[in-house]
């Protein structure tokens, strides 16, 4: 069963009534006050222009923890030449622009609609979203973006326009 959300109540189900592929809600809007909400319940937003908002609440996730992060040999080569440089929260601006902005690869457009780029900035503003940066020759060559809440990074979205640039976050 998927929920219709009004603009006015930030309210959301409970995540168990989610879709098969995670789709809970549709609809509301993309207030600081509800983001908060949805990704403190484990839901996010995602959708295209000229749709309404979607919120999923998937039942499984992919959680990657720091402690187990398995670093290859060629990776600490890469490493360890220090061509990189990594900054955090220099150009929030920039990197989600970088990411609306990435080719990818069986996709038409993004799903970082304008309305989306504005919530996250907003976001931003009060510490909750950040960015991870990647330099290389004072040039922009990747980052991502996304929040943290209750010692939870959740990314939203990456890019990089150099091999290696997206394994140095």
């Amino acid at each position: 069963m998927i929920f219709q959300l009004h603009d006015t109540d930030i309210i959301f189900p409970n995540t168990s009534f989610a879709e098969p592929d995670g789709l809970l809600a549709i609809g509301g809007d993309l207030s600081v006050e509800r983001l908060l909400m949805a990704y403190r319940s484990g839901i996010f937003p995602w959708y295209s222009y000229d749709e309404p908002i979607c919120w999923y609440a998937p039942h499984e996730r992919c959680v990657i923890f720091p402690e187990k992060i398995f670093v290859s040999k060629s990776m600490q080569q890469v490493i360890n030449k220090k061509i990189f440089t990594i900054t955090t929260n220099t150009v929030f601006k920039k990197i989600i622009q970088h990411c609306a902005d990435a080719n990818r690869k069986d996709q038409d457009g993004t799903w970082i609609t304008n309305e989306m780029e504005n919530a996250y900035i907003n976001l931003h503003k009060i510490g909750v979203a950040k960015s991870i940066e990647v330099w290389q020759n004072n040039e922009l060559v990747g980052g991502l973006y996304g929040l943290e809440i209750n010692n939870i990074f959740c990314g939203e979205s990456m890019f990089s326009k150099v091999s290696n640039a997206s394994k140095q976050h």
